[in-house]
């Protein structure tokens, strides 16, 4: 598979996790027989990181790839734990027990559950600081879409705020993607 391809099927997985979310916790703990949110969410943020090979591999692009990886990193903890939660079912004593027991251990939760995740949002926020000059519309975008994640999620207690902020993440994506395509039609053109 293309890495293009393999990084807007990560976008799209992305994105409808985050609309099925704003559906709320009970429905969460309802899906039946997995947790098909927290899974799209899980797929879609491991094969964000292909988004590492796709981008410039400059100063910029470094310091992006190593936060996008340690963002894909407490994705993969942070779906862990909303797994072991799913699977209390409609024990909430059991599951409120287990969240205090997290909220308990700075150790994780701290790096997986409160701060880990918004490096992958803020690394390839600064990816797409490269392309500032060449595609101002997809930059901002993926920019603006990263804050008002943030802002609906941990401010605003919000979770349509934070899938309208990722759907404005996930479209500024695209747009670069998109831009780095022209680039590299245009690099085989003159190669001919």
């Amino acid at each position: 598979m293309k890495l293009k391809t393999t990084c807007i099927t990560g976008l799209v997985l992305f994105v409808v996790s985050y609309w099925i979310f704003t559906q709320g916790n009970e429905f969460a703990y309802a899906q039946k027989p997995i947790d098909f949110a927290h899974w799209l969410n899980l797929i879609g943020a491991v094969l964000l990181i292909n988004f590492n090979r796709i981008f410039p591999k400059n100063k910029i692009g470094k310091i992006g790839s190593l936060l996008t990886s340690l963002g894909v990193i407490a994705f993969i903890g942070l779906n862990t734990i909303d797994f072991i939660s799913w699977s209390f079912a409609d024990d909430i004593v059991s599951r409120k027990a287990f969240y205090n027991q997290l909220s308990n251990t700075p150790a994780i939760a701290f790096p997986i559950v409160y701060v880990g995740p918004s490096l992958l949002f803020l690394g390839l926020s600064i990816h797409a600081l490269n392309f500032i000059k060449s595609n101002l519309i997809g930059c901002i975008m993926t920019v603006l879409g990263a804050v008002f994640m943030g802002l609906g999620y941990f401010l605003w207690s919000n979770l349509v705020y934070t899938a309208l902020g990722c759907t404005i993440f996930v479209i500024g994506l695209l747009l670069l993607l998109n831009k780095i395509d022209c680039i590299e039609h245009n690099i085989l053109q003159q190669n001919q």
